[in-house]
């Protein structure tokens, strides 16, 4: 029991418990706003946290394996965005709000720290992983809003004006910025991994306000267990067949092995950590619970399957290598 415990992302437990403690106090009125203008500011430190982080000499070199990286954001931006349109009939059943968050999951950028230690497990370019997902964040914070006004405001159901880029810029591109600028001095702290509270404790807050929105709202009584259940299998088959489908297209395109796994590990994900700071950014309001509630369920699936296949391509490697061995030793 411990052992099992002992493997959950504490991402997923600190959401959960955030999830069920909105459930329970929700918190409302003039608390609520002092909450949210908390978050507001955590959002704006974890950002910051990024561009501290993030060494720009080391995405400038590995900015030269072009193919590699504009391979990466096409999945992420493009073919992704356009599953996002394919699967809009679904709002019929599952609601205009969980079909609204659907498409707003295939728009959020990739994930870093999963896409990196899954390549790194299963062999392939580390390097490449690095600069792609770190470039796929920095570009979200302007392709996400932008793809958002493009796709998720032609039927009213989500309204998102030019104002939304002052938001952006003043709480998520500044401090990105001023965390780059300042990286020589605060470099070193911003990658501690006592920072990581930030990144969670944001994240945290974030799914703690939202849900709280919801509960006060009675938004939640429009969902049932049936839809949730969906949403699970729908984020498995997505998965399965964007893992397949990057490692296909990566073959095609005459790709090394190497690259082939950071093109699947980076091509697939959709990051919660970016995501849902930047949907608190763009959106806010009641609706915010059932927006992000598929983003939540595809990434603790995408964790577990994508942790699955790495550990099956490591140790489909080691075998070949024995066999290897063995062979290379009864050679006279």
């Amino acid at each position: 029991m411990r052992a099992a415990l002992s493997k959950l992302d504490p991402l997923i437990v600190l959401i959960v418990s955030a999830v069920l403690l909105a459930l329970v106090f929700p918190i409302s009125g003039t608390a609520a706003w002092w909450f949210s203008r908390a978050t507001d500011i955590a959002i704006a430190l974890l950002f910051f946290l990024y561009g501290a982080r993030l060494s720009t000499t080391e995405a400038l070199e590995g900015l030269k394996h072009w193919r590699l990286h504009l391979t990466i954001l096409a999945f992420t931006f493009v073919l992704f965005p356009l599953l996002g349109i394919g699967l809009q009939p679904l709002g019929a059943w599952l609601g205009s709000g969980i079909a609204t968050g659907l498409m707003y999951l295939c728009l959020v950028p990739s994930t870093v720290q999963s896409s990196v230690a899954f390549t790194s497990i299963a062999g392939g370019n580390v390097a490449g992983a690095i600069v792609s997902a770190s470039l796929s964040n920095l570009l979200g914070v302007f392709f996400t809003p932008l793809l958002v006004m493009a796709l998720m405001t032609h039927e009213g159901s989500v309204h998102v004006d030019t104002g939304v880029f002052l938001k952006i810029a003043t709480q998520l591109l500044l401090p990105f910025v001023l965390g780059q600028l300042l990286r020589p001095l605060v470099g070193s702290v911003a990658a501690n991994k006592g920072t990581k509270i930030v990144d969670r404790g944001s994240i945290t807050m974030v799914v703690y306000s939202a849900f709280s929105h919801g509960m006060v709202a009675g938004v939640w009584g429009s969902i049932g267990a049936l839809q949730i259940a969906f949403l699970v299998v729908l984020s498995i088959v997505i998965v399965a067949a964007m893992l397949w489908l990057t490692k296909f297209v990566a073959q095609v395109l005459g790709f090394n092995r190497a690259d082939q796994i950071a093109i699947q590990f980076c091509g697939t994900k959709k990051s919660l950590a970016s995501g849902l700071p930047m949907a608190a950014v763009i959106f806010g309001g009641a609706q915010l619970s059932l927006l992000i509630l598929p983003l939540m369920i595809f990434h603790q699936v995408q964790l577990l399957m994508c942790s699955w296949l790495a550990q099956r391509i490591r140790s489909r490697e080691a075998s070949n290598e024995g066999e290897m061995q063995c062979f290379t030793s009864k050679q006279p």
